[in-house]
């Protein structure tokens, strides 16, 4: 792949990126920030009279244009990532279709990057976490992230140097079952942080979850389907008929 490729790839990403970015957006604001506004009227009905503090940014700011350009940002950030990792795992992962490469490596990011830490360090609204313990609970949760991003380049590695003596199907189930045995390892060695207060609504923390879950699976989704139509039509152009019978490819 020479370097024209790979820039009008990473353009393409960007781009893919900043659609994702819309659509997740959207969900954020809709089923998200109704939940964030609960939890913060939770934490205010708690808070002592004398630490309530004036906001240097207001929610409404930072619930609408703040959302929108942390959400954007991040979609084109991680958008031409994901166009670079797509350059190096075409053919390399397996005979596909660059749609289906796209599509595959959406799913493998959206697992490692997010659901595996997510699932040991669920994301947590407003009212809920200590102040003091923020940075162990930040260095856990991207400790998680690197391990999952590790572990699944690892078993795709292990997976492909199987294939030759156990079949592409055997090695894929050994590499899996490899990567959630030692998943499991982690979940069960690293520390378990609780710190929801025994009041707070279960449900709105439900909720709240699972809007956080929806965002990341519509941005890695919509990033798959929307970078991998892109780049089947760069890297496999249809044929463009000019005549009756005449075909030329597509520039």
């Amino acid at each position: 792949m020479n370097s024209a490729t790979v820039r009008n790839l990473l353009v393409r990403g960007m781009l893919a990126g900043l659609g994702a970015g819309v659509l997740a957006l959207i969900v954020a604001y809709f089923l998200g920030e109704p939940n964030v506004d609960s939890a913060i009227g939770f934490e205010e009905s708690h808070a002592p009279a004398h630490e309530h503090e004036v906001e240097l940014v207001s929610h409404s700011l930072q619930s609408t244009a703040g959302l929108a350009t942390g959400v954007l940002i991040y979609g084109v950030a991680f958008g031409g990532i994901a166009a670079l990792a797509f350059c190096f795992a075409l053919g390399r992962v397996g005979r596909f279709t660059p749609r289906a490469t796209a599509l595959l490596l959406s799913g493998a990011a959206l697992l490692a990057v997010y659901v595996v830490p997510f699932l040991k360090y669920p994301a947590n609204p407003p009212a809920v976490g200590d102040h003091d313990t923020i940075g162990k609970r930040t260095t856990l949760y991207f400790l998680m992230m690197v391990l999952g991003v590790l572990l699944a380049v690892a078993a795709v590695i292990a997976g492909k140097r199987l294939a030759p003596k156990l079949g592409t199907w055997y090695a894929t189930v050994v590499a899996v079952l490899g990567f959630a045995v030692v998943i499991g390892l982690a979940y069960a060695f690293l520390p378990a942080i609780n710190e929801v207060p025994s009041d707070f609504p279960a449900a709105l923390l439900w909720r709240f979850r699972l809007s956080a879950l929806a965002m990341q699976i519509t941005l890695w989704g919509g990033f798959g389907l929307v970078f991998g139509e892109l780049a089947q039509r760069l890297l496999h152009p249809k044929p463009a008929t000019v005549s009756a019978g005449t075909t030329v490819a597509a520039p």
